[in-house]
């Protein structure tokens, strides 16, 4: 492990240096997720249907169809009575119908964070509340949260979408948010919104998931002073998209995402001291290891790893899968 820095000692020595983010890749939800699958297909036997990208990392999808998950889009692609894993970013009400009517067998891997929202969701509706949703159109996650309540959920993606919103009551409005946003960007849009309607009213706890908030805290620590930021992590991860942008606001004279370290531009590197690696919520760590190792070839040294929050979260795996596990031993003793 590489050697653990407080923030506030940063001063890198030496023509160049490699700062490396703590904590970083997979958070509890994902790990959760990938192990669900790993586990469903032990216990039944592949196939086992995944609707959706169980995580948002084309190499962790990739590893789990070489050992026989078969990703679907839509759960008509699923064999009716066939077993079907939903995704760490949720799935709406209506999509659970939909595997009820085709008797499918279904494992829910949605994060816990998530289903706290979609919980919200529901109260929130149950009350009559206008709910302004603050997220990216077309994201699974927005679409399983906007499906719990959709005749009282509105989309807000940018501050300027507040000036045109038009609610029933100004004095019901209630707001939630995608859980792998940029914090200070959600920040900005609640408080647009809170201008326009003062009695806004508020989660009751920051939706915008730990993980999210413990990795940009820890990419603006390692940006300040970087000539370069390598953010790892796939083009349809949210949260490592949004950490290009934290690093860039934070001061990074050059940011890039780059799926694993084939991706790198030798050209990045030129004139280039410092570089702070970092990595998405659904990042297997042997892809950073690429990383710092495409480094160390270039005459890189050994990368500090700067330490900014503890993370010990774990989540139980999904009780329908735990409950066929536990049957399973018995069976077998």
């Amino acid at each position: 492990m590489p050697p653990v820095l407080d923030p506030s000692s940063l001063d890198p020595a030496g023509d160049r240096s490699v700062l490396l983010a703590a904590p970083r890749g997979y958070c509890a939800g994902v790990d959760r997720a990938v192990i669900t699958v790993e586990k469903a297909l032990d216990l039944y036997g592949a196939p086992v249907y995944v609707r959706k990208q169980i995580v948002h990392n084309k190499h962790v999808v990739s590893n789990l169809e070489s050992r026989g998950a078969v990703f679907v889009e839509e759960l008509d692609e699923v064999p009716e009575g066939a077993t079907v894993v939903f995704s760490a970013h949720g799935v709406s009400p209506e999509v659970h119908h939909q595997a009820e009517q085709r008797s499918l067998k279904t494992i829910d891997a949605t994060c816990p964070l998530v289903t706290k929202v979609h919980h919200e969701a529901r109260r929130f509706a149950s009350d009559d509340y206008d709910i302004l949703l603050i997220g990216h159109a077309g994201h699974e996650e927005v679409e399983g949260t906007a499906g719990e309540a959709p005749e009282h959920i509105i989309l807000v993606q940018t501050p300027e979408d507040v000036a045109t919103l038009e609610v029933r009551d100004p004095g019901k409005v209630a707001w939630l948010s995608q859980t792998t946003l940029s914090v200070d960007e959600t920040m900005t849009i609640v408080d647009a919104i809170r201008e326009r309607f003062p009695e806004l009213l508020d989660p009751p706890s920051d939706d915008i998931c730990y993980a999210t908030q413990n990795r940009q805290m820890a990419i603006k620590e390692i940006s300040r002073s970087a000539d370069l930021v390598i953010v790892v992590g796939s083009g349809n991860s949210s949260n490592s998209v949004r950490l290009v942008e934290v690093a860039l606001e934070a001061g990074a004279k050059a940011a890039y995402r780059v799926d694993d370290a084939t991706e790198i531009d030798e050209a990045w590197l030129e004139g280039v001291g410092t570089v702070s690696v970092t990595s998405g919520a659904s990042v297997p760590e042997e892809l950073v290891d690429g990383v710092l190792a495409f480094l160390a070839e270039r005459g890189y040294p050994d990368a500090q790893a700067v330490h900014t929050a503890e993370e010990s979260l774990i989540f139980a795996l999904p009780p329908e899968l735990r409950r066929d596990m536990r049957a399973a031993a018995q069976a077998s003793s």
